[in-house]
């Protein structure tokens, strides 16, 4: 006799509104009678409700894992295993995704195969470090689940206090905002990296995220220790008949109010012949005249990328951004790549000596001071690692060149001396 649908009052309010939710999915699984997974998908469901009644999680780690690695699998016991015995073990594998999230529909279909024969069934594509989340695995399958995996070409990923997955967006593949090769980074990154995804030997965990643009489809700047952001050094690409096209077909008080209103640093101005003026100097590649008008307006020619540090959600002092380390880096050869992974590996081998239990890379930065992080790494001093440098009002950094060389020839001259 098949166990019954457990009652789930709390959960099945996630189920209106307009939105997807979770729960339906488990409630497909959970009726997939037919299927070995059913039964526990279905404890799952009552433990679940469970925890909405009394506010408490029932989750406990444990020691899983597969030969010859020392992450990858996050163990889940059960707290009430006795009430929900199919689902007293609930184990997640975390897959390393390919560069740039590119499946063919014949790897999707053979990834589920495998999951349906030795997990749950449930997969997240994919979690907030990129990693593929097959959930819900009992420990006997765990070493059969990976080894069929593997076979089909995929590794495991970070988990614990070592060097996490890694994700980039779709990039130079097929996104016209792309201002390097998003997928060779991480590659090269990841293959510089992988002992240390594999076997976790630092304070915390390390997240490496590379987005080929600032529109940032990876999040970087607010979730990774180490924010990859693609960026331009010169100006900003526009052809001036595409603005007249945009203006003609919305108007010129759409143009003004959804593109020049909207930069944030005032860089932008429409002139009386509906062409578009752009001062340079003070546009912060922020993307959002190049979203609006992406015919109009390109990326300039001199593309890179700039590199951020210390984004991360809520631990010890709250929620943090990344402070940009790196301002701007060609990506032209296969060398610059190599720069890249130089420098990650000393803020990652700094990150490990330096910082304490439990304790992430933007915490560390806050604990000991940027200056005294720069200077050990012997990164040179710029006004872009400011937070907030134009919006002091009482700094001014244009003609800083010119009076530097007043007071060099200042003090230069005999009469200084006297």
């Amino acid at each position: 006799m098949s166990k019954e649908m457990p009652k789930t009052p709390l959960l099945d309010q996630l189920e209106d509104g307009t939105w997807p939710s979770f729960v339906s999915g488990l409630k497909r699984l959970a009726q997939s009678e037919d299927k070995q997974y059913a039964g526990m998908m279905k404890d799952l469901l009552g433990q679940l409700e469970h925890s909405y009644e009394t506010r408490k999680g029932y989750w406990k780690g444990g020691t899983v894992g597969v030969k010859g690695y020392g992450a990858g699998v996050i163990p889940r016991f059960s707290e009430v295993a006795s009430e929900y015995p199919e689902s007293a073990e609930f184990h997640t594998l975390r897959v390393m995704p390919p560069a740039g999230m590119h499946y063919t529909t014949d790897t999707l279909r053979k990834m589920c195969d495998i999951w349906e024969k030795y997990g749950s069934g449930l997969i997240a594509l994919h979690g907030q470090s990129g990693d593929i989340m097959f959930q819900g695995c009992k420990t006997e399958n765990v070493q059969p689940a990976f080894d069929e995996l593997n076979k089909l070409g995929f590794d495991l990923g970070g988990a614990g206090a070592g060097v996490r997955t890694s994700v980039s967006c779709v990039g130079a593949a097929r996104c016209e905002q792309s201002c390097y090769d998003e997928a060779k980074a991480l590659r090269t990154m990841i293959n510089a990296f992988l002992d240390d995804m594999h076997r976790p030997s630092l304070p915390y965990k390390f997240k490496f995220k590379f987005s080929g643009c600032a529109n940032d489809c990876t999040n970087s700047t607010q979730r990774a220790d180490f924010a990859v952001i693609g960026t331009w050094k010169d100006d900003m690409q526009v052809d001036q008949e595409e603005v007249k096209a945009y203006v003609a077909k919305n108007g010129r008080k759409w143009a003004i109010d959804q593109v020049i209103t909207m930069c944030p640093t005032n860089a932008l101005s429409l002139n009386d012949d509906d062409t578009l003026e752009v001062d340079n100097k003070s546009c912060v590649r922020c993307m959002h005249c190049l979203n609006v008008m992406t015919k109009a307006l390109k990326p300039g020619k001199e593309r890179g990328l700039a590199v951020l540090l210390g984004g991360k959600r809520t631990l010890k002092i709250g929620d943090l951004m990344g402070t940009i380390i790196v301002p701007f880096m060609r990506m032209e050869t296969d060398e610059d790549y190599e720069k890249l992974v130089e420098l990650a590996k000393n803020i990652v081998d700094f990150f490990a000596e330096n910082a304490l239990e439990h304790e992430r890379t933007g915490e560390m930065i806050e604990r000991i001071g940027l200056a005294n992080f720069v200077e050990a790494l012997g990164i040179e001093l710029d006004p872009n690692m400011i937070t907030h440098p134009r919006t002091n009002s009482f700094i001014r950094m244009d003609g800083w060149e010119e009076e530097v060389e007043k007071w060099k020839d200042r003090h230069a001259s005999p009469a200084a001396a006297e």
